[in-house]
């Protein structure tokens, strides 16, 4: 990461997120692969004292969570991100995206463990040690972008025995409209990279 650091970066027992979390938040987490590489990966953030995340299945964030115990949470205005970490492999030298407007480098310690259907899953405390605010920005309501959000969890379970592939289709005809009436080309171009990475 590029020592060019902002100005209200925070660290160690000071460090915090960067905006109060409620529901659950959608961010991109990159976590250090043994390969040397940053692995960018969509995460759900659960508010709470502490933030908790869920990893779903044997994925890389889950194994570099096991053996790094750590990662860049950030928080992104680019749904072009949000779909390629979602649904494809994005590796990176850096750990901060560039299109990250900020982030959070935490410790990650497993609280739970279970299996929902025929996945299995993780729970995880997610705790601040170090953060940045990139750039602020004054924020807009964009449909187009939730429904690429949308868009990418349900194609994520296409091929997933316990969901309904019907009903997931549905889902995604839908957001493509939403896309379509209420997105820009950013918008438009994410949900292009939703129909390449995945089997819609």
């Amino acid at each position: 990461m590029s020592d060019d650091r902002p100005a209200d970066e925070t660290r160690g027992d000071d460090a915090e997120w960067p905006a109060s979390l409620s529901g659950v938040t959608e961010s991109v987490v990159t976590t250090l692969g043994p390969n040397g590489l940053w692995n960018a990966a969509a995460l759900g953030l659960h508010a709470g004292e502490p933030v908790t995340a869920r990893t779903w299945g044997n994925t890389r964030t889950r194994r570099n969570f096991h053996r790094e115990g750590e990662g860049y949470v950030q928080f992104v205005d680019d749904p072009v991100a949000v779909a390629d970490a979602a649904l494809s492999i994005v590796e990176c030298e850096d750990p901060v995206l560039e299109s990250a407007t900020a982030w959070v480098r935490v410790t990650v310690e497993q609280l739970d463990a279970g299996t929902d259907g025929e996945t299995d899953w993780e729970e995880w405390a997610l705790r601040p040690v170090e953060s940045a605010v990139v750039r602020e920005t004054i924020p807009t309501i964009d449909r187009g972008f939730g429904a690429v959000v949308e868009a990418t969890v349900a194609a994520s379970r296409l091929e997933v025995a316990d969901y309904d592939e019907a009903e997931l289709r549905d889902r995604l005809a839908w957001c493509a409209e939403i896309v379509e009436r209420a997105g820009g080309p950013r918008e438009r171009e994410a949900l292009e990279r939703v129909r390449e990475h995945s089997a819609w």
